[in-house]
This record gives structure tokens, C-alpha cells and sequence, in this order.
């Protein structure tokens, strides 16, 4: 089941526009011109963004205010994995695989000189 954004909390689309941005929270406090422990707050729904602030917050993270107040508008990230991420991940579960099979022919093989 996926959660829309509107189901999200003020804080939680913070968090998911910042981590979808790539920047930590001292990086996006320090583009913002605030403290650290400010964004914290923020993100964990102890307080709120001031007006000013919260249209600065949603141009640095590119989403509209209305995203970030109320979670109506385009997110910040994917509800599903893009066809790239799908792509990756699918060779990286070959990859993973062919290593699995491989592990599990050579478990096999020992066994077998144990045995014998």
C-alpha cells in the first residue's frame, strides 16, 4: 500500500523532499540560514516553519508551499521506483543471484568431499 502525500505530516514531507534532494539536515539548515536543531524540530512536527521561511523551504527543495502544508500538488519523489532504479535493480539481483548459485555449487561440492 502506498501513503499519499497528503496522509504524510508537515515534518514527514520536509524529511521526504530534503532526503529527495540529497541534502542533509545541517546542509539544508545552512541554506536556509538556521540552526540545525531548528530543522529537527521542524521535521519531527515540534514546530512549524514561519511563512517566510516555509516559501525559502519549499524553493530550496523545488516543491510548492501547498506540497509541503498540505500535500496537495506534484512530490518531491517517486511513488514508485523509476524504470532506471527498476533497470539497476534488476541486475543487481542477477548479479546477486549467479553469486547465490555459485556459493551454493561450490557449499555443494564441499559436502560432497566430506562425505566421500
Amino acid at each position: 500500500m502506498t501513503t499519499r502525500s497528503s496522509e504524510y505530516t508537515l515534518g514527514e514531507r520536509i524529511c521526504k523532499a530534503r532526503d529527495a534532494s540529497s541534502l542533509s539536515t545541517a546542509q539544508l539548515a545552512r541554506r536556509l540560514g538556521i540552526k540545525t536543531s531548528t530543522l529537527q524540530s521542524w521535521e519531527s512536527d515540534r514546530s512549524e516553519p514561519r511563512s517566510n521561511k516555509l516559501v525559502l523551504l519549499a524553493g530550496v527543495l523545488n516543491v510548492s508551499p501547498t506540497w509541503l502544508l498540505v500535500g496537495r500538488g506534484t512530490p518531491p519523489f517517486a511513488e514508485e521506483p523509476a524504470s532506471a532504479d527498476l533497470d539497476s535493480m534488476k541486475v543487481a539481483l542477477d548479479r546477486i543471484q549467479k553469486q547465490a548459485q555459485a556459493l551454493a555449487d561450490e557449499i555443494a561440492g564441499l559436502q560432497e568431499r566430506l562425505d566421500g
